[in-house]
């Protein structure tokens, strides 16, 4: 297997079909992604809208599955971004946090994203205003 040439992530997977999500092998941490297909069938011309960015410290493939189980009809395609096992819980938590503040008022990737901002990265924006903008 060839390593990864990307410090963070591990292994990659994007827009598998939701009905996929056992393809997924247990206890991956990481990042995924919800997408709905819009568009015709053919490869050429279809697309996918952002739906809802999530991580797992500890089982990707059960948050997919609770996810197809509760909210299903919102979303038709997963992508999923396996970190490696030297970064932390925090890390992951730090990264989804930023993925979901730059789509927070997302009006099409609010249909599962019904989060709160992420309050560390607020905190470093006004700080930072207040040290630039003085």
């Amino acid at each position: 297997m060839q390593r990864s040439e990307l410090r963070l992530i591990k292994h990659a997977l994007e827009y598998i079909p939701k009905d996929d999500f056992l393809s997924i092998p247990l206890n991956l941490r990481g990042i995924y992604v919800l997408y709905q297909k819009v568009g015709k069938n053919n490869a050429e011309s279809h697309h996918y809208n952002f739906v809802y960015i999530g991580m797992a410290s500890n089982n990707i493939r059960g948050r997919i599955r609770k996810h197809k189980e509760q909210k299903g009809n919102l979303w038709s395609h997963f992508s999923i971004f396996e970190v490696w096992d030297n970064i932390s819980d925090e890390e992951i938590a730090e990264l989804e946090g930023l993925f979901r503040h730059l789509y927070k008022y997302d009006s099409k990737a609010n249909a599962l994203n019904q989060q709160k901002g992420y309050a560390k990265l607020t905190r470093i924006r006004k700080q930072t205003e207040k040290e630039w903008y003085q």
